[in-house]
């Protein structure tokens, strides 16, 4: 009689995760850098895929994360792994701070790619325009502003790499 059990070797597909996900394409990933035995890549693309998970069961409903979410996710552990290497770096820890580094590196080709400088600064200008036009100038705009920016500029900047743009540009304006 043949078997039929299902196979346990990889998980089943989601019927509602939409096809290339990037959740699918980190779980491809992971098993590319585990049969070539990269473990440090092996060793972030798990770390990701496990803050990805807490992320989906966090709350009173476990849900599956749209890829705007699981950037978000990927954003905020590049994060760590930037703050991280700094610490060691200031600590003179320059091993641990090169492993911080790699994992970022790592984390950082599945991120869209930054904003420029000069694109950032042109986005925010674009906002403060709008802000003046409603009659709001100065600091007092900056809630504004920023509200205007961050859907912008979500996942391509860093929320106090914004920041500092706005208030270079309300602090001339």
């Amino acid at each position: 009689m043949p078997d039929t059990s299902a196979s346990t070797d990889a998980p089943a597909p989601d019927p509602s995760s939409p096809a290339g996900s990037l959740k699918d394409r980190l779980r491809s990933d992971l098993t590319a850098s585990m049969r070539a035995r990269d473990e440090v890549r092996t060793a972030t693309i798990r770390m990701a895929l496990t803050a990805i998970r807490a992320e989906e069961v966090a709350g009173d409903t476990a849900r599956e994360l749209p890829d705007v979410e699981v950037v978000a996710v990927l954003g905020r552990e590049a994060k760590k792994r930037r703050e991280a290497a700094a610490a060691f770096d200031g600590a003179g820890r320059p091993e641990q701070a090169a492993r911080e580094r790699a994992e970022l590196d790592v984390l950082t080709g599945y991120l869209p790619s930054q904003l420029s400088d000069d694109e950032l600064a042109t986005v925010v200008a674009e906002a403060v325009a709008a802000a003046a036009a409603d009659g709001v100038t100065g600091m007092p705009a900056m809630g504004r502003v920023m509200k205007a920016v961050q859907p912008r500029t979500a996942g391509r900047a860093e929320g106090g790499r914004v920041a500092a743009e706005v208030r270079r540009q309300l602090g001339a304006g």
